[in-house]
């Protein structure tokens, strides 16, 4: 008697599994664009762009989103 299981066939990831990454991927590049510039041409001066809350705060809270929506959508099972 012997009991094999056969492995299931078809995509391991829902259609929702893509739409969550794909928004983590934007959440990401959106989270470093914001996060870029703020420097000047001239080196001999100071930009305080550079302290802006939008490079201190938002914009790394932005792409710790990106990451975790990204984790999110791999690891979460939807039903078919």
């Amino acid at each position: 008697m012997s009991t094999s299981k056969e492995a299931p066939t078809g995509l391991n990831f829902h259609r929702m599994n893509y739409v969550l990454m794909l928004l983590g991927i934007a959440m990401l590049i959106g989270g470093f664009i914001a996060l870029s510039g703020g420097g000047t041409d001239n080196p001999n001066e100071f930009s305080e762009d550079l302290f802006s809350s939008q490079r201190l705060t938002v914009a790394p809270l932005l792409i710790l989103a990106g990451f975790t929506v990204f984790g999110f959508g791999i690891m979460k099972r939807f039903k078919n």
